[in-house]
């Protein structure tokens, strides 16, 4: 069975590759609009759901469509993608000396012969990130140049100096929980022999 990641990101089809988990990439065109009334974790579940959703409704044949968000979140603020480097350093700045949640929600669509099955599931990480000067902060941003994550900020790369301590899972916070992607697709016979 094809299995099909909704995804552009670079993270996410790697975290895929390391557990051995071969899949086609066809990134959703899905426009993240904020749906009125849901807390932080239920948006997050939709989004990820309509991901998978608008790659898998344009598509036929038995597959396997994984669709995943991850949202950094303090204090109640949603973290986005910064859309420039005062609003990255501003992100930083909010973060550092204390603790924030990652969130990365998965949604999994499976047809096989014809039958469709769905998942959802949401996985929250707290990071705790150390005190950081302000010199310390535009360093980092200067040289990550980071305005295609959430938060401003990879866990995996130049910013992980900073942080003191996960509670969580640590591939969700690059951007899959691949222990459940790996447990729902295996659970439904998606592999060919396991």
């Amino acid at each position: 069975m094809k299995i099909i990641l909704a995804s552009q990101s670079p993270r996410r089809a790697s975290l895929l590759k390391l557990v051995n988990i071969d899949c086609e990439i066809f990134p959703s065109n899905y426009d993240e609009a904020k749906t009125p009334g849901l807390t932080v974790e239920e948006q997050s579940k939709e989004w990820a759901y309509q991901k998978a959703k608008s790659v898998f409704e344009s598509m036929q044949g038995d597959r396997a469509v994984i669709g995943a968000d991850t949202i950094v979140v303090k204090d109640g603020v949603i973290y986005g993608k910064p859309k420039d480097r005062d609003e990255a350093i501003s992100m930083i700045e909010n973060i550092q000396n204390d603790v924030h949640q990652v969130y990365t929600s998965i949604a999994v669509l499976i047809e096989d012969r014809g039958k469709v099955k769905e998942f959802k599931d949401i996985v929250r990480t707290d990071i705790y990130v150390n005190k950081m000067t302000k010199k310390e902060i535009e360093e980092y941003i200067d040289y990550d140049l980071p305005f295609d994550k959430a938060g401003a900020y990879a866990i995996q790369g130049f910013f992980s100096k900073y942080i003191s301590r996960i509670d969580g899972n640590y591939s969700s916070v690059v951007g899959l929980p691949v222990d459940r992607i790996y447990t729902i697709l295996k659970e439904n016979d998606v592999f060919d022999e396991i």
